[in-house]
């Protein structure tokens, strides 16, 4: 692992300094994040010593070492890309092809009047994922197990239940709209397709053990960077852009109000506290990381890259969907869209071949990394509630009813395709449903963080504390106001 035990206890602190150099000190002197550093020593690539107070120590001559290893700046930013984890594919499975049509839709309903969310919404979202991230750290286990420690089993059950409901319509919708941009781009059968993918993701999801699947899923997130791609090509104008992109200009319309919520709860969304938590309780088991103080202070600290990494990167995707739809369709007079397969073919005649085909190959990559983990963490919350045994490193055989979670949502959700039900309105309304599941959890969670009982001295610091609770105050705010118009 790179990392050996100080061969003499009683060396000096005075040469110990001379020689040697801390984690913080080290990643200066290379120019990198602190959590390409700790990966480096993890692969073997950079040798460090722990010493008696457990903390990590590197040699001054490693320092060569780790610049012939890290390069040019592309192989710097190769080596960054893969040293990230559960944040960036979490942030990344945001932008899942439900998420694009949602955005889709209010950049064509709305135009250029919604962008401002995505740079007020930044702050709030990287606030709360970090608290997830932080109690999956400390306390080793996932958001619903903790949550019994606050609350009847019954009441963790209806919510649990609820984001399992809200998950299985994100699903239905995403395998359609992978099904139908598959169709587009190939002339391959819609059923054939949605079947197809269905069955792929549930066998990958049970049978690759997480550490294989893990990697797999991060290249993925690779995809959602053609929206911002074909944002570029759809040539905007760029100080008319940064006018609506910070200073909100709300209507005070059903419509619009509907629409802030959607847009909040497919961006700060439930499922993704649930499988944040637990996939840095996988992430800890599976490179062995010890549950002491010193482990979860350098653990806590590695994460804050990784959450935010993602989170920004979601929220980049974010914009630049409402960006393209906006500035070509809301532009062109198509107000109505219905799903991202419906942006794709409207984007078609207006921006071109390329961006169309972006667009549609999009759909499909982000569905593949987002249908797993919204099928994984509505399982990891029943099985943490039941007491199962769960987790993608287990065997079949070991966690059977965490897997079966995972099909069994997979197969619902592909057969709302096929049974008249409308995936992408019940996609639609699981938004507004996950905007309201997420308030009173988003309190819960907050709570949580702020809890020094279970958070030891790793609890929320000032900046947590203050966008996540404004995440609290402004969904309150938005569905006071849906109810105040919808009566109205």
């Amino acid at each position: 692992m790179g990392i050996k035990k100080q061969p003499n206890a009683d060396i000096s602190v005075e040469k110990k300094s001379e020689n040697f150099l801390t984690l913080s000190e080290f990643r200066r002197e290379l120019g990198v994040p602190l959590i390409l550093v700790k990966k480096l020593i993890v692969w073997g690539e950079v040798e460090a010593v722990r010493t008696v107070d457990g903390t990590l120590q590197i040699a001054k001559t490693e320092i060569d070492v780790a610049k012939n290893i890290i390069g040019n700046p592309a192989k710097k930013a190769y080596l960054f890309v893969r040293a990230l984890g559960p944040g960036l594919i979490t942030g990344a499975s945001d932008d899942d092809p439900g998420g694009i049509g949602t955005y889709s839709a209010v950049g064509a309903k709305f135009g250029l009047n919604i962008l401002w969310m995505a740079a007020w919404l930044l702050p709030m979202m990287l606030a709360i994922q970090e608290t997830c991230a932080r109690i999956g750290i400390v306390t080793n286990k996932g958001l619903a197990a903790v949550l019994k420690k606050y609350f009847k089993k019954r009441t963790v059950m209806m919510a649990v239940l609820l984001l399992m409901i809200a998950n299985i319509a994100n699903i239905g919708a995403d395998l359609g709209a992978m099904a139908a941009s598959l169709n587009m781009i190939s002339g391959i059968n819609y059923a054939v397709g949605a079947i197809s993918f269905a069955v792929i993701i549930i066998l990958l999801e049970i049978f690759v053990k997480y550490h294989v699947y893990v990697k797999f899923l991060k290249w993925l997130t690779i995809s959602v960077f053609a929206y911002i791609v074909a944002g570029f090509m759809t040539h905007p104008d760029w100080i008319n852009i940064f006018k609506h992109s910070f200073v909100p200009n709300i209507s005070f319309t059903k419509e619009y109000i509907f629409a802030m919520i959607a847009v909040f709860g497919t961006t700060i969304t439930p499922y993704l506290f649930f499988w944040q938590a637990s996939e840095e309780v996988e992430d800890g088991k599976m490179n062995n990381c010890k549950k002491n103080k010193t482990e979860v202070c350098s653990r806590v600290a590695r994460m804050r890259t990784d959450v935010d990494a993602g989170m920004i990167l979601a929220n980049i995707v974010f914009f630049f969907i409402v960006l393209t739809t906006a500035n070509v369709l809301f532009a062109n007079g198509i107000t109505s869209i219905d799903s991202a397969q419906d942006a794709a073919l409207a984007l078609r005649p207006l921006a071109g071949e390329y961006a169309f085909l972006l667009f549609a190959i999009g759909i499909i990559g982000t569905g593949l990394l987002a249908v797993p983990i919204l099928a994984g963490s509505g399982a990891y919350a029943l099985s943490e509630l039941m007491n199962w045994n769960n987790g993608l490193e287990e065997k079949f055989q070991k966690a059977k009813g965490f897997y079966l979670v995972i099909a069994i949502s997979i197969l619902v959700g592909l057969g709302m395709n096929f049974l008249g039900i409308n995936p992408i309105k019940a996609l639609y309304w699981s938004a507004f449903l996950n905007g309201v599941i997420a308030l009173p959890l988003l309190a819960i969670i907050m709570k949580i963080g702020d809890d020094k009982k279970i958070m030891g001295s790793e609890t929320n610091p000032l900046w947590v504390k203050i966008f996540g609770w404004s995440a609290v105050i402004v969904t309150t705010i938005a569905l006071v106001g849906m109810i105040i118009v919808s009566v109205i």
